[in-house]
């Protein structure tokens, strides 16, 4: 669970480092405003794929490892 929540908190940093709301994000990426809430607190259970949209519209990129 603590790579989920730093996953979220990575995302959430970076949005608000681009000057943009939850809304707009949820927006670009097509999703809701709720799911992006959720993808930042580590809550709820959003699609690897909305996660990762969300973190290439703030400019992060997943990546998966073997540890």
């Amino acid at each position: 669970m603590e790579d989920i929540a730093a996953i979220g908190a990575g995302i959430r940093r970076a949005r608000k480092e681009a000057g943009i709301t939850q809304e707009t994000l949820a927006d670009l990426i097509e999703t809701s405003s709720r799911t992006i809430h959720a993808i930042e607190t580590g809550t709820g259970n959003p699609s690897l794929v909305t996660v990762a949209a969300a973190a290439n519209a703030v400019g992060l990129h997943l990546r998966a490892t073997d540890d």
